[in-house]
């Protein structure tokens, strides 16, 4: 299956929203994560709902297990994940799907990821990660084969019943 990439997490909590110069619309949850997660960071995989939701898939299934994102995205008020972080996943119409929580987490150049890193990320083979990766961030910031990516792994921790909202 092959899905158009999406490494950086759209976040959507209050307290944490993208960065002006990606080109996602803010969105908060449609409907608010229930106890005892209503204080998690709420985002969405991606930069658009069709996106979101393919990701979600991949994620539910187990197939996607990490994500990356540009280290200029982050700042104080959306800082990089450390172990243990667990975060609300929201579907591509803002309701929660799942929690995540981070397992490990570390910061290296783009063209130094490696094959096992994309592997993780589910969306298919390398040469189609890179070239995905390549134009999201053309499209949300720019791209520089030295940037310099959080790369993310993360292990679901909690699936929402979405049919009841």
């Amino acid at each position: 299956m092959m899905i158009r990439s999406s490494p950086t997490r759209m976040r959507t909590s209050t307290a944490s929203r993208p960065p002006d110069n990606i080109s996602t619309p803010t969105m908060k949850p449609t409907t608010p994560p229930p106890a005892p997660f209503e204080d998690a960071v709420t985002f969405q995989f991606g930069d658009s709902p069709e996106l979101a939701d393919a990701l979600l898939t991949l994620v539910l299934a187990g197939t996607k297990t990490a994500t990356c994102g540009a280290l200029h995205h982050f700042n104080d008020d959306e800082p990089v994940p450390r172990a243990g972080r667990r975060d609300v996943v929201l579907d591509g119409k803002g309701r929660p799907a799942c929690v995540i929580e981070t397992t490990s987490i570390l910061i290296q150049r783009f063209d130094q990821v490696d094959e096992a890193f994309a592997v993780a990320e589910g969306e298919g083979p390398f040469p189609v990660w890179r070239d995905e990766h390549i134009a999201y961030f053309e499209r949300n910031g720019g791209y520089a084969p030295d940037m310099l990516l959080v790369c993310e792994r993360f292990r679901v921790v909690h699936i929402f019943d979405r049919q009841a909202s």
